[in-house]
């Protein structure tokens, strides 16, 4: 089984306005609502290509109840704990001229529901896979990654981590099956900007030295190079297309390398796999489909 954890899911509300003008009443030419959060995305693209997951996390309020819900109606499982407190939060994103966002700050979490949460995953099998994906909020500890992967670290389980900077480096002791940083992030790491494949794999094998197995980095426009855990360095250039929506393209990505990998067993796959369906997102007003994904990766 594979799960996924959403710490701060969000209904996100994003609107188009042909003309956006502060300080007046602006009337919206479009709106969308969907279901947000880097774990939840995963969960729905891998659904999306006939994978089964669990969606874990926290949800709170009538903005909780419509996340569980709308989740569900898409196919997708999930074992929300709710929290006592609060509302799931709402992210607005706005696309004019410009685009903007003004996001949620996310309901509450008390001590006792986090173990809840903890209780959970620790009903995670062998073989299973895990994924931990996005930002913490200011209610949790800010080594709750580790502290999770510590816990499980006993068990035969891949840890997937789509997280930056610190969050991602405190991590690496405890050898996640697959990182994801993109090549800004991962220049961010080490203080550096990356101009080049061969800096960015030199960096990317850093990251191996100090425990990931797998190392993803994601290049946007420029495609995506993979450091696998046998030495192996693969570089593949990205399908052609036009770019309408870059939130949750990193995820599909994510969702798409654990499908490809699963299908084949094979990394060289699996850096494919993940790049088409990223791609397939990017290229799309939603999440990545199946038939948009083998379209794209006939391609590659």
């Amino acid at each position: 089984m594979i799960y996924t954890v959403t710490f701060n899911p969000a209904l996100d509300y994003i609107v188009k306005v042909d003309n956006l003008t502060l300080g007046m009443v602006n009337r919206t030419a479009q709106e969308d609502i969907y279901y947000g959060g880097k774990g939840i995305n995963v969960s729905i693209v891998l659904n999306n290509l006939g994978i089964k997951s669990t969606a874990l996390g926290f949800i709170a309020g009538f903005t909780g109840r419509e996340i569980s819900d709308g989740v569900a109606a898409m196919g997708v499982e999930s074992d929300f704990i709710t929290l006592r407190e609060g509302i799931s939060r709402i992210n607005v994103k706005i696309k004019s001229q410009e685009e903007s966002e003004i996001n949620g700050q996310g309901p509450m979490i008390h001590d006792d529901e986090l173990e809840m949460l903890y209780k959970k995953l620790d009903e995670i099998q062998d073989g299973d896979i895990l994924v931990l994906a996005g930002s913490i909020p200011n209610t949790l500890p800010e080594d709750i990654y580790e502290k999770i992967m510590a816990r499980l670290q006993e068990k035969d389980i891949k840890i997937a981590v789509d997280a930056t900077k610190d969050l991602l480096l405190n991590v690496l002791k405890y050898h996640p099956f697959m990182i994801k940083p993109n090549n800004h992030e991962l220049g961010e790491m080490f203080g550096v900007v990356l101009k080049t494949n061969d800096e960015i794999i030199k960096y990317a094998k850093e990251l191996q030295k100090r425990g990931a197995r797998n190392v993803l980095i994601s290049m946007a426009g420029d495609g995506a190079i993979l450091v696998d855990e046998n030495g192996e360095t693969f570089i593949s250039a990205p399908p052609k297309g036009t770019v309408k929506n870059s939130v949750g393209a990193g995820d599909s990505m994510v969702a798409g390398f654990i499908a490809g990998y699963l299908k084949s067993g094979k990394y060289e796959d699996a850096l494919k796999m993940g790049l088409a369906t990223g791609s397939a997102s990017a290229f799309s007003e939603g999440l990545a489909t199946e038939e948009a994904v083998y379209e794209l990766l006939k391609t590659l």
